[in-house]
């Protein structure tokens, strides 16, 4: 997964960001031991957002976290969907984000597409 923040937010905000992403996919069946994480941190001439698109109820802050979730392909949107409710159920608890400060954005690829290490391709 691969988190956007603006420049600045601590290693403890960080750290709740991705557990409670980590919560939604660990309760989806995804292995605990399932751990890629990265953090972009970008200034505000760099990281560029709309405060209230598209249908907000309340504008987007400095806590704005865009959340890439990348996942092999044919998840179904059942599995999404608990990803996403148990994700922001926690997100929401610690670090006490604003669910509209939560975008989350699911990537797919086919297993094929990825060597986790040694150019070695698991399920192909």
């Amino acid at each position: 997964m691969t988190l956007t923040i603006r420049k600045g937010k601590s290693k403890a905000f960080k750290d709740a960001v991705f557990a409670g992403i980590h919560t939604g996919l660990v309760n989806s069946g995804v292995p605990e031991t399932d751990k890629f994480q990265r953090v972009l941190e970008l200034g505000p001439d760099d990281f560029r957002y709309h405060p209230e698109y598209p249908d907000l109820t309340s504008k987007r802050d400095d806590d704005f976290v865009l959340i890439e979730i990348l996942l092999s392909a044919g998840r179904s949107v059942k599995i999404k969907k608990k990803i996403l409710a148990d994700a922001i159920a926690a997100l929401a608890k610690d670090p006490g984000l604003n669910p509209e400060n939560v975008m989350i954005v699911f990537k797919e690829t086919t297993w094929e597409n990825w060597s986790f290490a040694g150019g070695r391709q698991i399920h192909v």
